[in-house]
């Protein structure tokens, strides 16, 4: 009897290991075909989700790898590939070139928020605030935040608006905001 707990004790142990660990990724929504985890930074979550290709090279290309991985806590409105893609023909291309690098990192800093800003705090905020909420970002930008049917937007410098389409991407040093549309600085 005693050899069969000593037995049955480690297995029961890693099997609520393994439990627990599949609890933490499953609270954690998956963002382009990856599994997104707590315990890595944006930059390495980013890094695994196929829709955020164009975001991670262009957040290369800024010289902001570093930041965002950093201890934060960041907020960060992450548009997908396909928001990407609305964006004029050739703009993407001509971002990441090295002369363009100011414009660049203005436009991706201005989706960052110094502060970890989930989406019931942000709801509350905006309810209190009469609706709307005025966001001052990372890069100097002043948007809008809003929520219909709870679904966050955001409208940025310009009168876009981006919906949140995944929210609550928790990681180590934030949370990611998927979101549909580029954010842009006014002018």
């Amino acid at each position: 009897m005693k050899l069969l707990k000593q037995a049955v004790l480690p297995v029961a142990a890693v099997s609520m290991l393994a439990l627990g660990a599949c609890t933490a990724v499953a609270d954690n929504p998956e963002v382009g075909g990856a599994p997104m985890y707590e315990s890595k930074t944006i930059v390495e979550n980013a890094m695994n989700s196929d829709d955020h290709t164009t975001l991670v090279a262009a957040v290369k290309a800024a010289g902001l790898v570093d930041t965002l991985q950093g201890d934060g806590p960041y907020t960060v409105f992450a548009p997908t590939n396909a928001a990407f893609a609305k964006l004029p023909e050739g703009t993407v291309e001509n971002l990441l070139k090295p002369e363009n690098k100011e414009t660049l990192t203005k436009i991706l800093t201005c989706h960052v928020l110094a502060a970890k800003a989930l989406s019931d705090p942000i709801k509350q905020m905006v309810d209190n605030d009469g609706g709307t909420l005025a966001v001052k970002t990372v890069g100097g930008c002043q948007f809008t935040a809003m929520y219909d049917k709870d679904k966050i937007m955001i409208k940025d410098g310009q009168g876009n608006i981006a919906n949140v389409t995944i929210e609550d991407v928790k990681q180590s040093n934030g949370v990611i905001h998927v979101i549909d549309t580029v954010l842009l600085p006014s002018s």
